[in-house]
This record gives C-alpha cells, structure tokens and sequence, in this order.
C-alpha cells in the first residue's frame, strides 16, 4: 500500500538531523519512505502505512497551530507512538504540557516521563528505575526546584551515595566537602541547570539547598522538605531504610537508580532491590520503570543501553543452561 501526506510546513523539524525523525518512523513501523512535491509518499503494509499517516497528519496539524518541535523532542515523541498503537502524537504532544522549573521549562518527552511528573505531584515517596539518559534526576530535581520556588517545600535536601563506579579513587585531599563533592557533581548541574548561580550559592549557604553524601542523613528528621536519593542501587539496605525514614511532615522524597549499574560489592544487596520488593503495594509510594525508548541522551545511548540489556539477558540463559547442564553429585555411600 502508498500513500502520500502533503507536507507544507515543518519539513526541517520532520526530517531532523541527518534524516533521524524518519528513520525512526521508517524502523518502527516498517514502512518506507520518500519526499515528492512537499508530499512524503510512505509504502508499506495497510496497517503500518495507515499508522505512519496518522502520524504524520498529526504533526502537519500541530504545526500548523503553532507548536515549535525543538532539537530532539519530535524523535523521542515518534520513538514512543511508533512503539505504542494505543498512544497518538497529538495526546502525547497535549499531556506532555510544557511547565516552568525555575529558569528552565521543560515537558515530558515520553509516556513514563509523563507518568513521572505525575506521581511525583500526587505521591510522597516515588521510585524512579531505569538506565542512563532518561530523565529520571534531571526531572525530579526540576520538580524539586519547583516546589521550592512555589513556596510548598522551605528546603531541597539532595543525596547520594558516596560509591565509586569501579574505581578505587583512594585519598583525596581538600577539607570533607571538596572530598565528597565530584560524588555529588551530577545534582549541582543539575540545579545550576535550572537556577541562577547566584541564586544558588545563596540557599545553599543558607542551608536552603543541601546536597550531602548519604552518610549525612543518619539521625535526622526531614520536616518540609523535598528530598532526592540519587544512585539508590549502591545503597545498602541498611542505608535504604535509613533515608527513607528521615522524612518528616509535609515532606517528599523521590529515589531514583539503576538496577544495571550496581557498584556495591558482591556481597552487599542492593537496597534499591530490596526496597522494590518489601515496599510495593503500599498507598502512598508509587515505583516508575523507565526503559531504553525514555532515553533522551544521543539516540546512540538507547541502542547502547538496549544491546546491554540483551546482552545481559543472553548470558543469564547462558548460565543457567550451563547450571542444568551440570551433573549432580554422587550420592553418599550407604552406611554399613
């Protein structure tokens, strides 16, 4: 089947750089492609051809409105509605509502990024889990920031673990908070990113902004604020419990990790794990699974987070193959 949608405005957003949007449509719904007369001919299966054009009539409509695809949305937005029939660009486009976080505004580029936001506005504790480049403490710092401006929360508490990612960095010199500081490096950027330096420096002298090494939590009691645990999966248990029960009243907490980056010796749990499996269920805490189509990094880091993930699976079945495969032991000679 071929079909052909006129294409009057937005060319240059539709096709992205180095023709990346297309591809994106042409690989996820197996059609193919090409410009003829501002026209876009797409040829494929009814199925997938129907789809491609519906999605294609979407953009043509929302630009003809006025939305402005900036560098890098348009694919991450077809990423999602080419993996998901039930998703269409139109709906993610208006539920994904751009909102302001200090200098920055910014909207969810993808369906679990949405439903991030989300359960951050409505619940008190949140786990974010997925891989690299999906948003998970950029956002959640954004919505920290937020809530400080609008005056919800008086303080941003900021934590993490303070694990190196298998490396032995030994003695480093400077006074405690220059030392602990590139373990913390990501959440400063991360706040820069989204107020005034100046602004910045000032709550945190203040202790308005505080972002501290994990083991600084210990005994406290968190009225008021809003509180980040980033890298979770190098907590250990004991650690987890620790930090999750330091909130106070009026208070959010959001975790955030990666369940495939854990650096926490071999014979300590992940207290990320643990807590998935003794606190699901309960009201009140809502767990976010983000996956390679939430990456919002270079579209090569989804195909790197994706072949780990199959590579991971492959040597999972390897070793258990392998397991089965072995044979039992001798049984114990009967006594005499």
């Amino acid at each position: 089947m071929k079909v052909s949608v006129p294409i009057t405005r937005g060319i240059e957003s539709l096709f992205g750089t180095r023709d990346e949007n297309i591809r994106v449509l042409e690989s996820g719904l197996d059609v193919r492609t090409s410009l003829r007369n501002d026209c876009l001919e797409i040829e494929g299966e009814q199925e997938n051809v129907k789809r491609a054009e519906n999605i294609l009539e979407d953009y043509v409509q929302l630009v003809s409105e006025g939305v402005v695809f900036a560098n890098g949305t348009l694919n991450s937005y077809l990423r999602v509605v080419t993996g998901d029939s039930l998703v269409s660009l139109r709906g993610l486009v208006e539920s994904g509502r751009q909102r302001s976080f200090g200098k920055k505004v910014l909207a969810p580029k993808s369906i679990n990024q949405q439903r991030y936001v989300e359960a951050i506005e409505r619940n008190d504790l949140v786990f974010g889990i997925g891989p690299a480049g999906t948003g998970k403490t950029y956002l959640a710092v954004a919505m920290a920031v937020a809530a400080l401006l609008s005056k919800r929360v008086s303080r941003l508490i900021l934590t993490r673990p303070a694990v190196e990612a298998g490396e032995r960095l030994g003695f480093l010199p400077g006074t405690l908070q220059e030392k602990v500081d590139p373990y913390l490096r990501p959440l400063y950027d991360a706040i820069y990113d989204m107020m005034d330096a100046e602004k910045v420096e000032k709550l945190m002298e203040r202790s308005t902004i505080e972002v501290a090494p994990l083991a600084f939590m210990r005994g406290r009691t968190l009225n008021d604020s809003f509180i980040i645990l980033d890298e979770a999966q190098n907590c250990t248990a004991e650690q987890m419990k620790m930090v999750l029960t330091r909130q106070g009243f009026n208070s959010k907490t959001v975790v955030t990790g990666d369940l495939t980056q854990i650096d926490l010796p071999s014979t300590r749990r992940s207290g990320l794990l643990e807590a998935t499996e003794v606190l699901r269920g309960i009201e009140g805490i809502s767990f976010v699974y983000f996956d390679e189509r939430d990456v919002v990094r270079h579209t090569l880091v989804q195909k790197i987070v994706k072949a780990y993930e199959k590579f991971q699976e492959v040597n999972a079945a390897r070793q258990l193959t392998l397991k089965l495969a072995e044979p039992e032991p001798p049984a114990a000679p009967a006594a005499e």
